[in-house]
C-alpha cells in the first residue's frame, strides 16, 4: 500500500512554490510556430506564432495544406466530448519533403520540440502518415506514425516529443519527409527551437562500463522527466519551459521481491539553497527540488523502485537524479545515506546529503549517469536505497528519498539525413510558386553566369593595383555554415569550382545548398597581402605558404595559398571548407573564407596571434626565457586541444578523424587558447557496425581510428613536457626517438630527470605523476588499449586539479605498471654502446644500460613519423 502524507504545506502552497519561486530564464533563440494556422495561438504564458506570418522562420514546401480539425474531433478517446486545445486544432500537412528553417543567433543547446496529434479533415487522415524527421546533422524520427499512445498504453491527447541539440550552425533545417511514395503524407501541428543555458549538461559522465564519457555536444532525446513525490509542472512552471509528469505509474512494488512498500510524499515549505557549482533553478523547478518521495523503511524492505519503459532495441541513456534533502533537521543529517542504482549498475554509494551543503538544509544537488545500453527488454529500473553501512537500525533510520529523475535517449541516428534547404525570400508553398520560381531562378543564373564570364575576362585584361584596390570592400557574403553544395556535384557539372572537386563518399557529410558563400575576389587577397610579400610569410607547408594578411575592414587573417608544386590540392582544399564550415568550437580554427577563382585555392583563417604549439615549446617563437610557455599554459593548450578532438569525435553521427595531429597543427590565440587547425587530411570515421577507416596519408601505418588520434596527441602531450622534436637526429642514439625515450623514465618512475629545465620547478609530482601517466596510456601500442578522446580530457582536467591543488594527491594503485608492459623488448647487445654514446649529465639526457633505442621501422609506435614533418601543410 502506498501511503501518502502532505508534510507542512497544502497543495495551494505547493503552486505558490511553482509560480513564485520559478526565475525567468530569457533564450536567446526562441521560436514557437503554431503550424497550419493562420492566427496566433496562446498557450498559458506562451504564444506560438501562426506559421503563415511568421517572418522569422521559412517554411519550404513544394505540396502543403494548412488543415483544421473539425469541431467534433475527439480529444481523449472517442468516449470523450473535449475540444482539442487551440494548438493542437490546426496541422501543416506535407506531401512532400518539406522544412521549417530557423536562424540561431547563438551556438549551443537548443531544445527542439515536435508536437503531433491526429486527425481526419479536407481530405487527409493524419492518423495514416508515415514520415522521417531530420536537421542537417541527425534523424529525429525515422518511421513515425502517430498512435497517440502513451508508453504505458493509455490514450494521450497528443505526442510531443522533445530532443535536445547541440546546434553550431547559423540556420537549424528541420526537414520532414513522407515515407510512402505517391500518396505518403507528414504533418506536424507545432514547433518549438528554444535555447537553453550552456551549462545545462556539461562534466565527462560515468558510464555503466566504467568509462568517461562528455555528452555535451551528443544529441539526446527526452524519454521521460518525473516529479517524483510532487505534482505534475506544466510549461509555464518551468524555466526551460520543460514539463514533469508525476511518479505514481511508475512506482514498482518491489522489482527484486513481492513484497508491499510504504512511501510518504514530502513537501518542503521554505527556500531552496541554491549553491555555486551544484545545481541550479535551471536545472529542475523548485517544485520538483521541494518535494520527494521516501521509503518507509522496515526489516524487510530498504529499496524504492521505479521501472520506465523504453526502446526495445538495445540503446544508450543518460539519467540524472535530483536530489535535495528536505527530510528535516529532526534526523541526524548523517543518517541520511542513499545508495541508487540502475539496473543492477552502481550510480552512486553512501550519498550523504548533508555533506553537499556542509550541513545546510535543502540544498538542491543532481548525479549524472549513462547507461551505456539498455536491456533489451524495454526496461530501466531505477532505485533509491539505504546505505549497506547504515542499516543495522532501520526502523529508526530515515528511508532513502529521491527528488526527481529524468531519461534521455543518446540519440545516434541510422538513418540517413535528409534536409531542404530554404529557399532565400521565400515561404514556398505550392507547387506552382515553386516551378514558377525555378524558371526564374534559373534564367537569372544563366545571365548572371554570362555576365560573370565577362566580367572575368575583362579583368583579366586589366587586374586593378593595390592602390586602386585598397579602399574596396570585399563582394557581400554569407556565413558558410550549410551553405557548400559541393557533396552534391558531380565531376565535371556546372557551376563555381567543380571542375576541382571530385566526388569522395568518404567526405565529411555537410549538408549543403549551392549558394557559394564567403568567396572573396582574388584582386582582394592579392591586395590584403601586397600581392603575396614574401616578408608576409608566417609558415610554410606542403599544402603551400601561409601569409598574413589585413582585410579592407581591417581584420587579421592567415591566407594558405596553394604552390603549384603542392603535394595535396582539390581534395585537401575542399574537405577543410566542408568541415570547417560544418563544424564550429572554441578549439577549432575557424574558417574566415575562400578563393577557388581560376586556378586558385585559397584558404582564408582566423589569424593566431602567438603561432603554433611547436613554435612556442622549442621553436623561434620561444627563442628567449619570457616567451617560453609556462608548465600551466602548456597543459592548459594540451587540454584545449584535446577538447577539440572530442568535438571532432562526437559532435556527428560518425566521427571525424583528424589524421594529422601534431604541436605544429596546434595554434594558440590572443589568450593562448588553443585551436587544433589544418584538416586537409581529415575524414569521416567508421560506421557503428565498422571498426576503422582506410588512409593514404605518407608517413602514417594502415588503418586509422580515434585512436590515432589519441595516440598523436600523446605524442603532443610529450613535446609540450620537454620541449624538444618527436625526432632529433643529432642527439645521442637512445634521444632521438621522444616516444621511446619518454617512456623509458616514465617506466623507471623518473619522468621528472627529462621536464624542460624551464618548467620543472613549477610541475607538481602528483600532477607529473598523472600527465605521464595519461601519456603512456595514449601511446599504447595497440588501438584498443589507448584511452577514448573524453577519458583524454578527463586525466587532463584531473592533472590540472592535481597541479593547482595543494591538497590533492594522486594515489592509484600502480599507475607505472602500464607503462612497463608498453615498453619495446630490451636487446642487451645495444646495451654497452647507448651507454658509451650518451656523454651527458642525468637531468638532460640520461640513459641507463637498461635503455635501448629500438628500430623505429620495426616498433609498433611507428605512427608517430607523420609528426616529423613539422612544417605542417
Amino acid at each position: 500500500m502506498v501511503i501518502k502524507l502532505q508534510v507542512a504545506l497544502s497543495f495551494v502552497a505547493i503552486i505558490s512554490i511553482l509560480c513564485g519561486f520559478c526565475t525567468a530564464y530569457t533564450p536567446a533563440d526562441n521560436y514557437l510556430i503554431s503550424c497550419g494556422s493562420s492566427v496566433n495561438t496562446k498557450v498559458g504564458r506562451r504564444v506560438f506564432v501562426a506559421d503563415s506570418d511568421s517572418g522569422s522562420v521559412t517554411l519550404t514546401t513544394p505540396k502543403s495544406a494548412a488543415v483544421k480539425a473539425s469541431p467534433d474531433t475527439p480529444w481523449s478517446g472517442s468516449d470523450s466530448d473535449e475540444a482539442a486545445p487551440a494548438l493542437y486544432q490546426t496541422a501543416r500537412v506535407f506531401t512532400a519533403p518539406s522544412s521549417y528553417s530557423f536562424g540561431i543567433s547563438r551556438p549551443g543547446r537548443h531544445f527542439v520540440r515536435l508536437h503531433f496529434f491526429a486527425f481526419a479533415c479536407q481530405g487527409y487522415d493524419l492518423a495514416a502518415a508515415s514520415f522521417k524527421v531530420s536537421t542537417q546533422d541527425v534523424v529525429l524520427m525515422d518511421g513515425f506514425a502517430p498512435e497517440n499512445k502513451t508508453t504505458d498504453g493509455t490514450t494521450s491527447s497528443a505526442v510531443r516529443r522533445e530532443f535536445l541539440l547541440y546546434v553550431t550552425r547559423d540556420t537549424l533545417v528541420v526537414t520532414f519527409v513522407p515515407l510512402v511514395a505517391g500518396g505518403g503524407l507528414a504533418f506536424v501541428n507545432a514547433v518549438e527551437v528554444v535555447s537553453v543555458p550552456d551549462d545545462l549538461i556539461v562534466h565527462p559522465v560515468r558510464t555503466s562500463s566504467d568509462q568517461l564519457l562528455d555528452p555535451a555536444v551528443m544529441p539526446l532525446q527526452t524519454a521521460y522527466r518525473v516529479n517524483v513525490g510532487g505534482a505534475a509542472v506544466a510549461a509555464d512552471g518551468d524555466t526551460l519551459t520543460r514539463e514533469w509528469t508525476t511518479d505514481e505509474r511508475y512506482l514498482a512494488a518491489s522489482i527484486s521481491r513481492s513484497v508491499n512498500i510504504s512511501t510518504q510524499e514530502l513537501v518542503y515549505n521554505g527556500r531552496l539553497d541554491y549553491l555555486p557549482g551544484q545545481a541550479t533553478a535551471d536545472d529542475a523547478p523548485d517544485i520538483v527540488y521541494a518535494t520527494a518521495r521516501e521509503l518507509a523503511m522496515s526489516d524487510t524492505v530498504d529499496q524504492l523502485a521505479w521501472q520506465f519503459d523504453v526502446d526495445e532495441r538495445p540503446s544508450s541513456y543518460l539519467i540524472r537524479f535530483h536530489w535535495c534533502n528536505i527530510v528535516g533537521m529532526a534526523v541526524a543529517p548523517h543518517l541520511l545515506s542513499i545508495d541508487a542504482y540502475v539496473g543492477s549498475h552502481v550510480v552512486v554509494t553512501g550519498l550523504n546529503l548533508s555533506m553537499i551543503g556542509n550541513g545546510a538544509l535543502a540544498v538542491p544537488y543532481y548525479k549524472d549517469f549513462i547507461l551505456d545500453s539498455s536491456d533489451p527488454s524495454g526496461k530501466i529500473a531505477v532505485y533509491v536505497a539505504s546505505s549497506s553501512s547504515m542499516k543495522m537500525n532501520r526502523s529508526t533510520l530515515p528511508g532513502p528519498i529521491l527528488n526527481g529523475v529524468e531519461i534521455m535517449k543518446m540519440h545516434f541516428s541510422s538513418g540517413s539525413v535528409v534536409v531542404v534547404e530554404p529557399t532565400a525570400g521565400s515561404k514556398a508553398q505550392h507547387l506552382a510558386i515553386v516551378l514558377g520560381s525555378v524558371c526564374g531562378a534559373f534564367a537569372a543564373v544563366s545571365i548572371a553566369a554570362v555576365l560573370v564570364i565577362f566580367l572575368r575576362k575583362k579583368e583579366e585584361k586589366v587586374l586593378p593595383t593595390p592602390s586602386s584596390s585598397r579602399s574596396q570592400s570585399p563582394t557581400p557574403w554569407m556565413p558558410l555554415l550549410d551553405r557548400l553544395s559541393l557533396r552534391s556535384r558531380r565531376p565535371g557539372a556546372s557551376g563555381t569550382g567543380s571542375s576541382k572537386f571530385a566526388v569522395d563518399r568518404d567526405m565529411i557529410p555537410i549538408a549543403a545548398s549551392p549558394v557559394p558563400s564567403y568567396r572573396f575576389p582574388f584582386a582582394v587577397l592579392r591586395d590584403a597581402t601586397n600581392d603575396f610579400d614574401e616578408r608576409l610569410v608566417i609558415g610554410a607547408g606542403g599544402f603551400g605558404k601561409v601569409y598574413r594578411a589585413t582585410l579592407p575592414d581591417g581584420t587579421s587573417v592567415a591566407v594558405k595559398r596553394a604552390s603549384p608544386e603542392s603535394r595535396q590540392g582539390a581534395r585537401e582544399f575542399r574537405t577543410e571548407i566542408e568541415l570547417l564550415s560544418g563544424l564550429r568550437h572554441r578549439h577549432l580554427v575557424s574558417l574566415v573564407g575562400y578563393c577557388d577563382e581560376g586556378d586558385e585555392m585559397i584558404l582564408l583563417y582566423e589569424y593566431m596571434e602567438h603561432g603554433s604549439l611547436r613554435s612556442r615549446l622549442y621553436g623561434a617563437g620561444a627563442a628567449t626565457a619570457e616567451r617560453a610557455l609556462g608548465w600551466a599554459q602548456r597543459l592548459e593548450a594540451c587540454a584545449g586541444a584535446a577538447r577539440g578532438l572530442l568535438y571532432l569525435h562526437t559532435a556527428l553521427a560518425k566521427p571525424v578523424i583528424h589524421r594529422d595531429v601534431k604541436s605544429s597543427n596546434i595554434l594558440l590565440d590572443g589568450g593562448l587558447a588553443a585551436r587544433v587547425a589544418d584538416f586537409g587530411l581529415s575524414r569521416a570515421g567508421p560506421e557503428l557496425e565498422e571498426t576503422h577507416v582506410s588512409t593514404a596519408v605518407k608517413g602514417s601505418f594502415g588503418q586509422l581510428t580515434t585512436k590515432s588520434d589519441v595516440y598523436s596527441l600523446g605524442v603532443v602531450l610529450l613535446e609540450a613536457l620537454c620541449a624538444r622534436p618527436v625526432v632529433d637526429p643529432r642527439l645521442p642514439k637512445p634521444m632521438v626517438n621522444l616516444v621511446e625515450w619518454a617512456l623509458h623514465w616514465q617506466g623507471r618512475g623518473e619522468l621528472d630527470k627529462i621536464v624542460d629545465r624551464r618548467i620543472a620547478a613549477a610541475v607538481r609530482p602528483q600532477a607529473l605523476r598523472k600527465y605521464g601517466e595519461t601519456a603512456a596510456r595514449c601511446l599504447a601500442a595497440r588501438g584498443a588499449d589507448r584511452p577514448a578522446m573524453e577519458d583524454v580530457v578527463w586525466s587532463l582536467q584531473f592533472v590540472t586539479r592535481l597541479q593547482d591543488d595543494d591538497g590533492l594527491e594522486f594515489s592509484d594503485v600502480n599507475s607505472l605498471s602500464l607503462v612497463r608492459e608498453l615498453m619495446p623488448p630490451l636487446d642487451s647487445r645495444r646495451t654497452s654502446s647507448h651507454q658509451n654514446e650518451a656523454g651527458c649529465e642525468e637531468g638532460e639526457g640520461a640513459t641507463d644500460a637498461s635503455f635501448t633505442d629500438v628500430d623505429v621501422s620495426v616498433s609498433m609506435r611507428g605512427v608517430f613519423w607523420q609528426m616529423v614533418n613539422v612544417g605542417g601543410r
